[in-house]
């Protein structure tokens, strides 16, 4: 899109201008207006303009966290195009550190909305209305559910050219495909021909620092890659690897949860990867890994009952042999950070039952 003033909400962005908009999704009960900010930066020349979303889920902060960082590191000098950026779309929920709308509904199920539905409804349909439907591309910022943690991934429709280049240019290591669940804001603004992305990265209620230099970083890449900045920048990972199948491994009793590996971990088949002991210390059975892949996420909570999930191992389209080589050889990295990072929420050991348990 290259038109020459850019309308928000009925308030106008010219090139060259930077504004912060702040735009109406609904009303409290005593009649105060519920808005949603957004800050627009544009260049002086025309080029493509990208939204960068994040709080659709009140709780998932690292997004916002994401932007905020992104906003005040170093310099953004645009060379072109135009930059939307939503640090928080769910305000309701980030004011009440809640996931969900005061409704109870998961917002991220509620697209493309429409103007006079359910309140979840009504700020998808502004949302798609007054950023999606403006934009060429996106990208939407997550986190992990409720007592759980996402090693880095960026999820994108594969099959979609448009998409796959930019799951590409964002540099992730990790790529999960597929459409996404139905209503979900990725599969709808791409459906309304806006090819979007989601970084999935860490857990909620926390802004987690190697998860925002990742964040930042990737939609550097992609502001180098369409030429939006100077170029020059731009970090490569140290592989790629395109997730097509997953599984989460899930407690049989229960009991307290010990960890032998950590997110981002390269498993193999037969490998331990937690222990189950009673209330009272006693082993009661390890997990083991079904077949070689990558440790995708993983419960925070310690205490599991029957058929909890514990751990989420994906299968990665190419050998674990060499993942590991394209690991050992690459530079220092950001992700070999995360992996230890994210590992000081949960408590990991080496394993001292035997695998039979």
């Amino acid at each position: 899109m290259s038109e020459e003033v850019l309308v928000i909400d009925g308030q106008s962005v010219l090139p060259g201008e930077n504004k912060d908009i702040r735009v109406k999704i609904s009303e409290s009960y005593t009649g105060s207006d519920i808005l949603m900010p957004i800050r627009v930066l544009r260049a002086q020349a025309p080029g493509p303009i990208i939204f960068i979303t994040a709080a659709i889920h009140g709780d998932e902060i690292n997004g916002t966290g994401i932007i905020h960082d992104f906003l005040f590191g170093d310099e953004v000098r645009l060379l072109k195009g135009t930059l939307i950026l939503v640090p928080v779309v769910n305000v309701f929920g980030f004011e009440a550190h809640e996931r969900y709308l005061p409704d109870r509904r998961d917002l991220n199920r509620s697209f493309p909305g429409s103007e006079g539905g359910s309140l979840a409804s009504r700020v998808a349909h502004k949302l798609m209305k007054e950023v999606v439907a403006k934009s060429d591309y996106g990208i939407d910022l997550h986190s992990a559910a409720f007592q759980r943690t996402n090693y880095p991934n960026v999820r994108a429709d594969l099959s979609q050219k448009a998409v796959r280049e930019l799951a590409e240019a964002f540099g992730a290591a990790l790529v999960v495909d597929g459409k996404g669940p139905v209503g979900c804001f990725r599969r709808e603004a791409t459906r309304a021909g806006c090819p979007t992305i989601i970084l999935e990265a860490g857990e909620p209620w926390k802004i987690e620092p190697s998860v925002l230099q990742i964040g930042v970083q990737g939609i550097r890449n992609v502001l180098d890659h369409f030429g939006m900045i100077p170029s020059g920048k731009r970090v490569e990972p140290p592989y790629l690897a395109i997730i097509r199948k997953s599984t989460w491994l899930r407690a049989s009793v229960s009991g307290i949860i010990k960890f032998h590996i950590t997110a981002g971990d390269f498993v193999e088949a037969g490998q331990p990867i937690a222990t189950n002991y009673s209330i009272l210390g006693e082993a009661q059975n390890v997990l083991l890994c079904p077949k070689d892949g990558i440790v995708l996420g993983l419960a925070t909570m310690p205490a599991v009952k029957p058929g909890e999930p514990i751990c989420h191992i994906a299968y990665p389209n190419k050998r674990i042999s060499t993942l590991r080589r394209q690991m050992k050889m690459a530079k220092p990295n950001t992700l070999g950070q995360t992996g230890m990072d994210l590992a000081t929420n949960i408590d990991v050991v080496e394993c001292e039952a035997a695998p039979e348990l």
